[in-house]
């Protein structure tokens, strides 16, 4: 079910009543401005928003349908980026309440896709410090909440995307994933949410694992958003060549297809009972369409999860160590204390930690390569309370709940969360579903046909939120 608020309309209808004239997108972002002024005080999903400049944007996309120039079928759909996806003159504090932030001299791939294609952006979302969480806990921005319930964790590092697509502030909304950090709020918030193939959506800050891509409330508006930013850009200096993807919006059976189950990662927390029966609930459906759906066992041991954690720490400590002292004590503590264990390892464990990335590739790449798809839970555990920084709160065990994420960042797979259940107390349960590189826009027509066959049950009901 859907709001018959313009806000909550998706990204085809909008631009079907912008061609008729019934809608315009001044129209619109006064609907989104409504929204966000009134969610905000409680959901902080928006690091920067500036009605004003809202209002501009789509008058100029309303002047550009009334005289038939407008820039493409999505000029005028409102959209948000991360914070640390840059935007021209604006500052980038990775989630920290250090002062004098970077400002941006020019705008990220990802900004240029969206302003080219003539999207609204309604403002930068929030993060936890240096995105080294998942949750919204910043010591920046304070506390982002999930807008299905605020009580819980809107999820993260992409903590305001996920919450800004779910509250209905318009419906594209683009966030960044080293390790679950699209799929985790997407899992949360009962959102489809892809961290894509490698490259495939260009970065002007690459590195290993690093992926940005969509969090919407469909799997539709997640296509749409993708036929946008997944253009090669000569700033991304990792990314490949790939063929012209077909971001179709039928949906695509796995009939025929040979299925991997995978309940259990190897590594990290235990699957909660409740996941694991929608997980497999949601497998059935894909042997009912004539899939084949055979088990996976774990492929990466504790060893390698660890290490990969460990590099982050140490990663993050050398940004931490060059603070000065007024600059570490306004750090998140919980981070403080997370990326200390950093300085503790020699360089040659140091270099150890860091092959555990190509490692993880791999073991993730070998272990798949005989399927289609894999099927998994997206995190082992349901949202937690809002406050909290972390599923374990002991800053030197903090990575046990992205153990099914992670090796797709590493491997460079495509990964998409999509809702396959709510639970009784209202927390949603997200489907992984991972394919080969560079198959995304198969992947992505998948998990559309998915959300047609998993039932009302499984669905978040959006004109309650929105």
């Amino acid at each position: 079910m859907t709001s018959h608020r313009p806000a909550a309309l998706d990204a085809a209808a909008l631009s079907e009543r912008y061609a008729d004239g019934s809608l315009t997108p001044s129209e619109v972002a006064e609907d989104v401005i409504a929204r966000v002024e009134a969610r905000e005080p409680e959901l902080n999903a928006l690091y920067l928003f500036d009605a004003a400049q809202v209002r501009a944007d789509a008058a100029a996309s309303t002047e550009r349908w009334r005289t038939g120039t407008q820039l493409g079928p999505f000029d005028g759909v409102p959209a948000t980026v991360k914070e640390n996806i840059a935007r021209a003159g604006q500052p980038k504090p990775a989630g920290t309440a250090i002062p004098n932030p970077p400002v941006a001299a020019h705008n990220a791939p990802t900004t240029d896709r969206l302003l080219e294609a003539g999207a609204v952006i309604v403002g930068s979302t929030t993060m936890p410090d240096w995105g080294m969480l998942s949750s919204g806990v910043s010591s920046l921005h304070g506390i982002t909440r999930g807008a299905l319930n605020p009580a819980h964790t809107s999820g993260g590092s992409s903590a305001g995307a996920g919450t800004a697509a779910a509250a209905g502030y318009g419906p594209f909304h683009i966030g960044t994933d080293i390790g679950g950090s699209i799929r985790l709020p997407g899992s949360w918030q009962g959102l489809t949410a892809l961290k894509p193939s490698e490259g495939l959506i260009p970065l002007d800050v690459p590195y290993a694992g690093r992926a940005a891509g969509p969090l919407t409330r469909t799997a539709a508006d997640a296509i749409r958003l993708m036929s946008i930013v997944a253009q090669s850009d000569p700033r991304d200096y990792l990314t490949r060549a790939y063929a012209e993807m077909d971001w179709s919006t039928e949906p695509l059976s796995p009939a025929g297809l040979r299925v991997a189950l995978q309940l259990d990662a190897g590594s990290g927390l235990p699957v909660e009972p409740e996941t694991r029966a929608i997980i497999e609930r949601a497998a059935a459906r894909f042997e009912e369409a004539g899939a084949t759906v055979v088990p996976l066992e774990p492929f990466i041991p504790a060893a390698v999860l660890d290490g990969i954690a460990d590099f982050w720490r140490s990663r993050s400590y050398a940004d931490f160590e060059a603070l000065t002292d007024a600059e570490r004590s306004v750090v998140l503590p919980f981070i403080a204390e997370w990326c200390a264990a950093g300085a503790t390892f020699s360089a040659a464990q140091t270099v150890r930690n860091r092959n555990m990335i190509d490692e993880m590739a791999r073991l993730t790449r070998a272990a798949t390569q005989p399927f289609d798809l894999v099927l998994s839970p997206v995190t082992p555990v349901a949202a937690f309370a809002a406050e909290d920084p972390m599923p374990i709160l002991d800053p030197l065990e903090t990575m046990g709940h992205i153990s099914f994420t992670v090796p797709y960042n590493m491997s460079g797979q495509p990964a998409v969360s999509i809702g396959a259940g709510v639970q009784p107390d209202g927390r949603t349960v997200g489907l992984q579903i991972a394919s080969k590189i560079g198959t995304d826009d198969r992947l992505m027509r998948v998990a559309l046909w998915f959300e047609g066959v998993r039932g009302s049950d499984a669905e978040v009901d959006w004109s309650q939120v929105a």
